[in-house]
């Protein structure tokens, strides 16, 4: 049985447009999702999560692996914040109830996305005792 995701065959377009409901095939949109996948990368570039020099998509050959965070779990979260995201931008929701919804989710991921990053580069202070 083959993985469901593969970080290292799973195309980071390819992805998202399945999540947005739309095939591989159907490339009419592929140029403004992959430019809302780049703004959400630069979004993340800012709050310090990816690396450093920020990532960005030109098409289906960057895959999750091409992407790195501190730590898998992390990567898994930026899946879903991405995906989000990207649909609320492309696509978003025309009852206000949904988009505050998508929004209030948003908003959570990317709080817990930073406290996250916060927490993987806190280091513990030297204690010097003295004598």
């Amino acid at each position: 049985m083959p993985e469901i995701l593969n970080p290292d065959t799973d195309s980071i377009l390819e992805q998202v447009k399945k999540i947005l409901g739309l095939t591989k095939e159907y490339d009419s949109f592929d140029t403004d999702i992959a430019i809302h996948i780049n703004t959400v990368f630069s979004n993340l570039t800012q709050m310090g999560i990816g690396p450093e020099t920020g990532f960005s998509i030109t098409g289906y050959d960057e895959v999750w692996s091409d992407y790195v965070t501190s730590d898998e779990l992390k990567t898994q979260q930026v899946k879903s914040y991405l995906a989000l995201k990207v649909k609320s931008l492309f696509d978003p929701p025309s009852n206000a109830n949904v988009a505050t919804a998508m929004n209030n989710a948003i908003s959570e991921m990317e709080f817990r996305l930073y406290v996250e990053e916060e927490n993987s580069r806190y280091v513990e202070p030297i204690v010097v005792e003295e004598e």
